[in-house]
Order: C-alpha cells, then sequence, then structure tokens
C-alpha cells in the first residue's frame, strides 16, 4: 500500500489503484480525489495519467500561478497557510504545489511543513499537494508543471507553488510562474547579499517576513536600495517590497492586493497571455527533447557501434560533443573511428 499526500493529510491508495482509469469529468468537476489519483499516475509515468492529461489540457490557461520561495526558516509555509486563507475570504479557490527536498531515504517528500496548513484541510475550496523534487534541479519536480495545470483544470482560480529556495537555482519557478514572491527575513547577515543580487532579477514581490524581528526597517531598505540599482525590468513592472509578521497575520491581505495588482498588471499588458503561450512552448520542447533522447538510446543501445562509441569516449578517444553528435545523427552500421 502506497500513502500520497493530499490535502496536508493522507490518502492511501492500494497499487490497483495506479490501474484505475482517471474521469475527466470528474477532474474538470472539481473532485479532488479523481485530481489527486491523475497527478499519482503523472509522476509514475503512466499511460493511463498521460492519457487523463491530454483529455483535460484544453481547460487549462486560466489559473493564476504564484511563486513563492526563500531560504529555509523563512516562515514560506505558515506564509502561504496565511494567504490561502485571505484568498478564501475573496472567494477565489486556491491549490497548492509544496515542492520539498527529496528524503534521501526513501525519495519522498519532507512534509513537516505542511502541517502548519492543516487549517485548511476541510475547505472543499482548497487543496494541497506535496511533491519531492527527487533531485531535479531548479527547485521544482519533474512533475510540478502536469500538477499545476491538473490543479488549473479543476477549477482553481489561484495556484500556489512553493520551495524551498537558496539562490539562483530558483530562477526556474520565475520562468513558470506568472508571480514569483521572494521571501527573506532580518538577520541573516552580509554573507548571503550575493545570494539576494541574483534574486532580485526574478522577484516580481519582495517579502521581509517575521518583520516584528530587530532589524526589519533595514532590510526593507536594503532590498529596496537594491532594486533601485539593479536593471529596469523589461515589463516596467516596479516590484514592491512589503513587510509581513505571518505568524499573527500581519500584513497579508496588503501582500495579496500586491499580487492581485501584478496579475492585473500582466492582464492588462497582454504578458498573462503571451506567459502561457511560452510556457506550452517549453513544455512541449522539454517533451520532445525527453522523448527523442530515449529513443535515441533505446534505438542505440543494443548496437556494436553503440558500444564501441562509449570506449572510445571513456578512453578519452572521442569528446562528449563529438558523441552526441553521432548519436544524434545516427549510429552507423559500421565500426566508429
Amino acid at each position: 500500500v502506497m500513502t500520497i499526500a493530499s490535502k496536508v493529510g493522507y490518502i492511501r491508495w492500494s497499487e490497483n489503484d495506479l490501474d484505475m482509469k482517471v474521469d475527466p469529468k470528474k477532474i474538470l468537476q472539481g473532485d479532488q480525489l479523481a485530481g489527486g489519483r491523475l497527478i499519482r499516475l503523472l509522476e509514475e509515468d503512466a499511460p493511463e495519467g498521460i492519457a487523463g492529461f491530454k483529455a483535460i489540457l484544453s481547460r487549462t490557461g486560466n489559473a493564476f500561478i504564484l511563486g513563492i520561495t526563500g531560504p529555509p526558516g523563512s516562515g514560506k509555509s505558515t506564509l502561504v497557510a496565511h494567504m490561502i486563507a485571505e484568498f478564501r475570504r475573496r472567494d477565489l479557490k486556491v491549490g497548492v504545489v509544496a515542492v520539498d527536498p527529496s528524503s534521501p531515504l526513501s525519495g519522498g517528500a519532507f512534509l513537516g511543513d505542511r502541517l502548519r496548513m492543516r487549517q485548511h484541510t476541510e475547505d472543499d475550496g482548497v487543496f494541497i499537494r506535496s511533491m519531492a523534487t527527487r533531485g531535479h534541479l531548479g527547485g521544482l519536480s519533474r512533475t510540478t508543471r502536469e500538477a499545476v495545470m491538473v490543479l488549473d483544470a479543476m477549477g482553481y482560480d489561484v495556484v500556489i507553488i512553493e520551495t524551498v529556495g537558496v539562490g539562483q537555482d530558483e530562477v526556474e519557478i520565475a520562468d513558470f510562474a506568472h508571480t514569483t514572491a521572494i521571501v527573506s527575513i532580518p538577520g541573516l547577515g552580509d554573507d548571503i547579499q550575493a545570494m539576494k543580487a541574483g534574486l532580485l532579477e526574478i522577484g516580481d514581490v519582495f517579502i521581509v517576513n517575521k518583520a516584528e524581528r530587530q532589524g526589519a526597517d533595514e532590510e526593507v531598505a536594503r532590498l529596496r536600495g537594491m532594486l533601485e540599482m539593479g536593471t529596469i525590468p523589461e515589463d516596467g513592472w516596479k516590484p514592491p517590497v512589503l513587510k509581513t509578521v505571518a505568524v499573527k497575520g500581519e500584513g497579508i491581505a496588503e501582500l495579496v492586493d500586491a499580487f492581485w495588482r501584478h496579475r492585473q498588471y500582466q492582464m492588462d499588458s497582454g504578458q498573462f497571455k503571451a506567459h502561457n503561450s511560452e510556457q506550452t512552448f517549453r513544455f512541449v520542447r522539454s517533451l520532445v527533447m525527453e522523448m527523442a533522447a530515449d529513443k535515441i538510446f533505446a534505438n542505440a543501445k543494443d548496437s556494436a557501434a553503440y558500444q564501441t562509441l562509449l570506449k572510445n569516449l571513456n578512453k578519452r578517444k572521442i569528446d562528449p560533443f563529438t558523441a552526441a553528435e553521432k548519436l544524434i545523427k545516427g549510429l552507423p552500421n559500421k565500426k566508429v573511428k
């Protein structure tokens, strides 16, 4: 029996559940059990999952995708829990994909921080899903994109992606989300200024959480100063710097207002639709690269020419670039020189 996390609690599945067919109608109606099953099937690369995913794609592209990243200990999960409550007060349905570092033993996600969101587990307008990175670089799980699109098709108005961010590895979330929020806290010291400089390039909204601590105003001033010295964003948006005290729910309404202003800014400028189109292209491109690589190696692995190429590569008789070029062109039947 396998256990997956859905809505912060645990849903137990038998292995036979992975063989069950996906019902696209239930997913489009917002059925959380059906949606969770589809995400699980996609994580397992099951054919039923891909078929179900294809059936719901026409209903995607409407959700507002919000990325939240920042260093461990910055209070992101508590912040997200209060953001969910604020979005719900505004009668918006919220989906959350919480991406965690993989457990080195099981490969599964660490779920401790998700327990801070358990206050929303009985709300049918909220769906929270934890996913493991499983070694995938960039801060996102390999199937994060698919999970977000499933939640989009299920009718969630806002889909929040929360990651553990430590620097420029988090560029991927900025490419994927409509709005990227960078969370920091006072007192982290000058040794992370280089990290902040990298994050300045990807943030649309900056949050100084735990603002009741000494040095919060200085941190806000420092971030605003760094933003002023930076290059003007191509889209013309000037990122705000806001203070929050997540444990007390302070500053959350103002933060959600800032997110919605950025969303409206993108809608008015046409960037929202342009972003969705770009993400669709990137999705197709990544699939083509993955499928092409699988096909190339599957066709080549049993050939004598491929084995010769590997030997020559290991002996440094051929360089990786040349080896890749030969594989792409198709290995000849004769011996590779």
